[in-house]
């Protein structure tokens, strides 16, 4: 069975529009740049959230846009930021007029969520526990 080498894991994104997805994902949530690393089918644009590589690659030929939402195809359908500010990011998010999938709730005691639509379409999760 593998071993982790580290306590989390790597997400790599291929987007339609990298200053959207550098804008959506650097400036307005805040992940931190790492770096650019050339790829033989595009750029990799490298940013980090805690331990994780969060990696928007930007093609050299956009593939077809696959169906939008959670239960519309099969595959990896959402990403997760485990957070420590739900509400902050959220009335931020809403004031810069980003589309929500869902809206803050609680969705057990002492667990809240809300989603929202990256550039493309993705569906970017935020989970709080207390």
């Amino acid at each position: 069975m593998i071993k982790p080498a580290k306590d989390s894991l790597d997400l790599g994104i291929i987007v339609s529009d990298i200053k959207a997805s550098l804008d959506f994902y650097q400036k307005t949530l805040g992940l931190e740049f790492v770096g650019i690393t050339p790829l033989w089918f595009g750029t990799m644009h490298r940013l980090r959230f805690g331990t994780s590589d969060f990696k928007l690659i930007e093609p050299k030929t956009a593939p077809p846009k696959g169906a939008i939402g959670l239960e519309n195809q099969l595959g990896f359908r959402y990403v997760t930021f485990v957070v420590k500010n739900l509400s902050e990011i959220c009335a931020e998010l809403k004031r810069k007029g980003i589309e929500f999938a869902l809206p803050e709730k609680e969705l057990r005691p002492g667990v809240r969520i809300a989603m929202v639509k990256d550039p493309d379409g993705n569906i970017v999760e935020f989970v709080e526990r207390n």
